[in-house]
C-alpha cells in the first residue's frame, strides 16, 4: 500500500486556549504537491505552519512525514532535525548579512542534499538581482519576502511552509511571481502548503486547498471542488463568490424561485420535491440577454479586464452577480433593466 508523503491525523493546533484549531486530519499523497490553506486573520494557520515545523508543540494526534513519526504527544524531533523549510510572513533575514548572503544561506543547508537551483538562477528568478549587495534595512517588506522565499527554496527541504509568502508584493508583480513560484516548486518537487488569505493565489498555486473556519478545518478538496461545489454555507460565505436564493424543489432536475423562475440542472446533493432549499447562484451561473422577458435593474458595475460584473436585484431586493464578457457592445448603466436568458440550466446545481 502506498504511504502518502505527509500525514496529519486528529491535531489540534494550539497556539492559545483561545485560539484553536481542532482535530485536524489531512494528507499530502504525493512528493511535490502544493496544499494551500485559507481562512480569515487570527484564525491560527501560522500556528499550523510553526506546529509542522516543531516551532510550537503538538498535545494531540500524529504528524508523519515521509513515514517518520515527527509529533506527537510522545514524540517531538526538534525542528533542525526535520528538514522542514519555513518562510515567515514579516522580514526573518539575517540583518547583519546582505542579501546575497542570506540567500546563500539557504544553499549551504543544501550541500550535502541533492542538487537543486543555483543561487544565481533563483536570484534572477525572482527578480533580485538589484538588492543583493544590500542589507534587510535598506530594502522593502516585498523584496525581503522575495529573499526569504529564495532562501527557503535553495535549501531544499521535505517539506516548505509559506506563511503568506506574497502578501507584501505589489499586485502588478504578484501573478508573475506566483507564475515563477509555481514553476520552480513544480520542477524541483518541493512539498509545499502555503498559508495565504487570497483565494486566486490559492486556487492557483494549491493542488488541494483547505478552508478554516470557527476552529476547524470545514473543507479539503481540490479549488474546483471548494469553488464549484461549496459543503457548507460557512464556506460560501466566507469565499464570497456567490448568492443565497430561496427556491422549491419542483422535480428530479428542476426547482423554482420567486425571482428567477425555473431552473434546470443537476442536483449535486439529492432533495424530496417540494422542499425549501437555499440555491447558491454564482456569477458565471446566469446568462445575459437584452431580449429576455426576465429583467432585473443593475445597482452596480465592475470592470474587470476581460469582463464586467454586474450586480442585479430582484424582486425581492435579493443581490446577485453576473459576468458579461468585456466586448459584449451594449453596456449597461446604474438603474438601467438587464436581461437575464431563459430558460435557465445551471449545469450542478448546489444547495443547502
Amino acid at each position: 500500500m502506498k504511504k502518502n508523503f505527509l500525514e496529519i491525523n486528529n491535531v489540534t493546533f494550539s497556539a492559545s486556549s483561545q485560539n484553536k484549531i481542532n482535530n485536524v486530519s489531512l494528507t499530502i499523497e504525493n512528493q511535490g504537491d502544493i496544499v494551500c490553506l485559507l481562512g480569515p486573520s487570527g484564525i491560527g494557520k501560522t500556528t499550523i505552519l510553526r506546529t509542522i515545523a516543531g516551532l510550537e508543540k503538538n498535545n494531540s494526534g500524529t504528524i508523519t512525514l515521509k513515514d517518520r513519526i515527527l509529533s506527537s504527544k510522545e514524540i517531538q524531533v526538534e525542528p533542525e532535525d526535520r528538514n522542514i523549510a519555513m518562510a515567515f510572513q514579516d522580514n526573518s533575514l539575517f540583518p547583519h548579512y546582505n542579501v546575497f548572503d542570506n540567500i546563500k544561506f539557504g544553499a549551504e543547508r543544501n550541500k550535502n542534499k541533492k542538487k537543486g537551483l543555483e543561487i544565481n538562477e533563483i536570484i534572477k528568478l525572482l527578480h533580485i538581482e538589484n538588492i543583493k549587495d544590500k542589507y534587510p534595512h535598506q530594502i522593502s517588506s516585498g523584496e525581503a519576502q522575495r529573499a526569504s522565499l529564495a532562501r527557503s527554496l535553495l535549501s531544499n527541504p521535505d517539506l516548505l511552509l509559506l506563511d503568506e509568502p506574497l502578501s507584501n508584493i505589489d499586485q502588478n508583480f504578484k501573478e508573475e511571481i506566483q507564475v515563477m513560484l509555481k514553476q520552480i516548486l513544480t520542477e524541483q518537487k518541493i512539498t509545499t502548503i502555503i498559508v495565504t488569505h487570497d483565494s486566486y493565489e490559492a486556487f492557483y498555486l494549491g493542488n488541494k486547498c483547505g478552508i478554516i473556519l470557527d476552529g476547524h478545518l470545514k473543507q479539503y478538496d481540490d479549488p474546483y471542488n471548494i469553488y464549484h461545489f461549496p459543503n457548507s454555507i460557512e464556506v460560501v460565505n466566507f469565499l464570497n463568490r456567490g448568492t443565497l436564493i430561496e427556491a422549491k424543489v419542483t422535480g428530479e432536475n428542476s426547482l423554482e424561485s420567486n425571482d428567477l423562475g425555473k431552473i434546470t440542472g443537476d442536483f449535486i446533493k439529492h432533495y424530496p420535491k417540494g422542499s425549501n432549499v437555499k440555491l447558491l447562484l454564482q456569477p458565471e451561473d446566469l446568462e445575459h440577454d437584452d431580449a429576455s422577458d426576465l429583467k432585473l435593474k443593475v445597482v452596480d458595475r465592475k470592470f474587470r479586464g476581460t469582463n464586467f460584473i454586474y450586480t442585479l436585484k430582484t424582486s425581492s431586493d435579493k443581490l446577485i452577480s453576473v459576468f458579461v464578457h468585456s466586448h459584449h457592445i451594449h453596456q449597461h448603466e446604474i438603474e438601467e433593466k438587464f436581461g437575464i436568458k431563459r430558460p435557465i440550466h445551471i449545469d450542478h446545481i448546489v444547495c443547502f
